[in-house]
């Protein structure tokens, strides 16, 4: 359920909603892991179908008792739920229980005043669950980036991308892309430097440790190009020159990836919707989220859009159904 406190369980009861309209049999495939007085207080509060009315879907408990937190405030209580609802999961998916795990947003701050001291989810999932190195891939439709490294100051991204790891967010990367059925990937490597270092004068890392990896990467049979340069290699991927885009850093892979997902109205500047899906890769369980926020300010108000969620499940159920 994420953060309670956030917009996480408003999002589930109309994703909910939505999917017994149109597809009631994926409705009966679902679980949730959460806290039972948290989805009837949303459900009451944005007059929305409580848990109850879904028969065929599970509340796995997680407790906290019938205290329930206040829309928009994260706290200590709203970081251990929403821990304990990642645990839940976790052991869902590694006893058979489950196929696959789709998470709404949680605080990084709640979760640090539970004690619970990531950086996030995915590293929260690694741990949990033994994996080593987890990839994030950010996708929208058929635009798909990886990342290198993500929640790290800037300085330290050309240290923590190293032969080793840019070696490894490839080949998952292109690993994850059969999965989802496409039988040759095409994938692209955004190069750290502007202009690709241009012939070292910007700089030596593209031409000194990315080139030479990829060139072995080729040599393995990935159809893997580049470096090429951040400003044009996601409008090649848009032309569908790429399948994927392999990102260096946070911000390289996630903005253009939030501009083609986040639907602003001109007239008004409200948001009219959001879409896009995170997949984790390399861990050792399926798991998909949304790829926004616990949009604090606006919990509890009922306008939140479930359309990342149903995207996120739309994912896990198809990775679930191509497991290798």
């Amino acid at each position: 359920m994420g953060d309670p406190a956030g917009i996480g369980p408003e999002i589930i009861l109309k994703a909910l909603r939505l999917l017994r309209t149109q597809s009631p049999a994926a409705v009966k495939g679902i679980s949730v892991a959460g806290t039972a007085a948290v989805f009837d207080a949303a459900a009451k509060a944005m007059s929305l179908p409580g848990l109850a009315s879904y028969g065929d879907v599970e509340l796995v408990d997680v407790g906290g008792g019938a205290a329930v937190p206040a829309f928009g405030q994260p706290s200590a209580q709203t970081g251990e739920l929403a821990y304990r609802a990642i645990v839940a999961a976790v052991d869902a998916t590694r006893s058979g229980r489950a196929d696959a795990i789709v998470t709404a947003p949680l605080s990084k701050e709640a979760l640090h005043l539970a004690g619970h001291h990531y950086p996030g989810h995915t590293e929260l999932l690694a741990d949990l669950t033994g994996g080593a190195g987890p990839v994030m891939m950010l996708a929208h439709e058929d635009f798909r980036v990886s990342h290198v490294t993500t929640h790290i100051p800037l300085e330290q991204v050309p240290a923590k991308a190293t032969p080793e790891r840019l070696r490894r967010v490839v080949t998952l990367t292109h690993e994850t892309l059969v999965r989802l059925g496409i039988a040759k990937p095409r994938i692209a490597v955004a190069a750290l430097n502007p202009h690709a270092g241009e012939g070292g004068v910007l700089g030596r890392y593209d031409i000194d440790v990315a080139a030479p990896v990829l060139e072995e990467l080729k040599a393995q049979g990935i159809d893997v190009a580049g470096p090429v340069p951040g400003d044009t290699v996601f409008v090649k991927m848009r032309a569908r020159q790429f399948d994927a885009v392999v990102a260096m850093y946070h911000d390289q892979g996630h903005i253009p990836v939030k501009l083609l997902g986040f639907s602003v109205d001109p007239k008004t500047g409200a948001w009219e919707a959001l879409s896009g899906v995170n997949i984790t890769l390399g861990l050792s369980v399926i798991r998909t989220s949304v790829d926004h926020g616990t949009a604090f300010d606006i919990a509890g108000k009922g306008v939140a859009s479930e359309r990342s969620l149903i995207e996120a499940i739309e994912y896990a159920h198809l990775l679930a159904n191509q497991k290798p």
